[in-house]
C-alpha cells in the first residue's frame, strides 16, 4: 500500500510539474517573467532568486520577496507537482512583459502550453517504453517489431454475463481452459462454441496471482455461438528497434488521444441527453488504486499506465469551463471577437466559481471512490495502528 501511494505521489508530481514546466517555458520565449516556479505545492520550504543587484539569494519559507529581479525557483512542501505564477489574474500596468499584455496569440500559446506538454510527455514515455517493450494488441504489429508473452487477455465483460456472475475481471489474462494451455484466440472461441452449456474451468492470471474459475458457457445472441460474455484481444510484449519507437510512441499516443476523446464526448453526451454515464469515472482516490493495480503488473505497466494518464490531464485541462486551461481560452476567443478583454472582477469571479464547483465534483468523486474501495482503506488504517 505505501509502495503505491508514493509511486502514485511520483506519477502525478511529474504530470503535473511537466504541465507548468510548459506553461513557464513558453513564458520566457514571449519574454514574460514568471513570479515563481515551483516544484511542489506551497508552503515553500527553500527558493532561490536573482536579485536586482545581480546576485542569487536564498529564501526559505512563505517569505515576500521584494528585490527579485527574476523568477523565484523554489521547491515546496506539498510534493504534487508544480506551479508557476505568470500574472493572469493581475492587471499589467505599463509593463510590456506582462502577462497581460502581450498579443492574445502568444497569451493562447503560453495558456496551451501545458497541454502540449502533457501530450508530448505521454508521446515520450510511450517510446521509451516501446524501447523497452510494451503490452500492446497484436493485431497490426509491425513485422520488424519483437513480440514475446503473447497470451489472450479480457478486454470487456459483459454486465450479468456468466463471466461477470463468476468474477471475471477486465484485464485478467487467460492462461488456459481445463488444463488445455491457449494461446489463440480463435482456438479459445471454437473450444468454449463445442462445449457450450458445459461447466469449463478457466485458468486465470490475475496480477502475480493464478486462480481457477469455474464457469458453464451459454448461447449468446449477438454472436450465436457459445461464449461467457467476454471480449478479448491477443496481447503480447511488443518491443521496437529506437528508431521505429519514437514513430510508433507518437502514433500511438495520437490514437489514445482520439479514443479518450471519443470517450468524454460518449460521457457528456450520456449526460445531457440522460442516458447515464456509460464509462467509470475515478477521483485522486479511484486513480491510486487503479495505481496499485497497475503496480502489482510491473514497471513497463506503470510506464503505459501515466502515459494514459498524462492525456487524460491534458484533455480534461483543455475543456472550455472556467478555472480550466480551456476555459481561460475561451475567454480570449471572447476578448479577440469583442475586440476588448471581458472585465477582470468578471473573469476572475467566473474562474472562482468554476473552481469551486470542480472542487465539490472532486469530494463528490472521491467519496464515491472512498466507498468503492472502503476496505483498501480499512487495511491501511490497520497496518498504521
Amino acid at each position: 500500500m505505501f509502495t503505491t501511494i508514493i509511486i502514485f505521489i511520483i506519477i502525478l508530481s511529474a504530470l503535473v510539474f511537466v504541465h507548468e514546466l510548459g506553461h513557464f517555458l513558453v513564458a520566457r520565449k514571449f519574454g514574460v517573467k514568471a513570479e515563481e516556479f515551483g516544484i511542489g505545492f506551497p508552503p515553500r520550504a527553500w527558493g532561490v532568486y536573482k536579485s536586482k543587484d545581480g546576485r542569487w539569494k536564498q529564501v526559505r519559507g512563505g517569505r515576500k520577496v521584494d528585490d527579485a529581479a527574476d523568477t523565484i525557483y523554489s521547491i515546496n512542501w506539498v510534493p504534487l507537482g508544480g506551479f508557476v505564477k505568470l500574472g493572469e489574474d493581475e492587471d499589467g500596468g505599463g509593463d510590456p512583459n506582462h502577462f497581460a499584455n502581450k498579443p492574445i496569440w502568444q497569451r493562447t500559446f503560453m495558456i496551451s502550453a501545458g497541454v502540449t506538454m502533457n501530450i508530448i510527455f505521454a508521446a515520450v514515455i510511450l517510446a521509451i517504453g516501446l524501447m523497452i517493450g510494451l503490452p500492446q494488441e497484436l493485431n497490426n504489429v509491425s513485422p520488424l517489431a519483437k513480440v514475446s508473452d503473447k497470451n489472450i487477455q479480457i478486454i470487456q465483460v459483459l454486465a450479468g454475463s456468466p463471466a461477470d456472475m463468476a468474477g471475471i475481471k477486465i484485464g485478467d489474462i487467460i492462461i488456459g481452459v481445463d488444463k488445455e494451455k491457449i494461446i489463440k484466440s480463435e482456438d479459445l472461441q471454437k473450444y468454449v462454441n463445442e462445449r457450450t452449456g458445459e461447466e469449463l474451468t478457466y485458468q486465470i492470471k490475475r496480477g502475480n496471482e493464478e486462480i481457477a474459475i469455474k464457469i458453464i458457457p451459454i448461447l449468446m445472441e449477438d454472436t450465436g455461438a457459445g461464449g461467457i460474455g467476454i471480449a478479448i484481444a491477443e496481447i503480447g510484449i511488443v518491443k521496437y528497434p529506437w528508431y521505429m519507437a519514437i514513430w510508433e510512441g507518437v502514433k500511438t499516443t495520437i490514437l489514445l488521444t482520439w479514443a479518450i476523446i471519443a470517450a468524454f464526448y460518449n460521457l457528456i453526451k450520456g449526460l445531457i441527453i440522460g442516458s447515464g454515464v456509460s464509462a467509470d469515472i475515478a477521483g485522486p482516490v479511484g486513480i491510486a488504486a487503479l495505481t496499485g493495480q497497475v503496480t502489482k503488473l510491473g514497471f513497463i505497466y506503470i510506464l503505459q499506465f501515466a502515459a494514459l494518464l498524462s492525456i487524460n490531464l491534458a484533455i480534461i485541462n483543455f475543456f472550455p469551463f472556467p478555472a480550466l486551461d480551456g476555459g481561460r481560452v475561451l475567454f480570449l476567443i471572447i476578448e479577440k471577437i469583442k475586440g476588448s478583454p471581458v472585465k477582470r472582477e468578471l473573469e476572475t469571479a467566473i474562474h472562482n466559481i468554476g473552481f469551486v464547483l470542480l472542487m465539490i465534483l472532486i469530494l463528490a468523486v472521491t467519496y464515491r471512490d472512498i466507498a468503492k474501495y472502503s476496505d483498501k482503506f480499512k487495511m491501511l488504517w490497520e497496518r498504521i495502528f
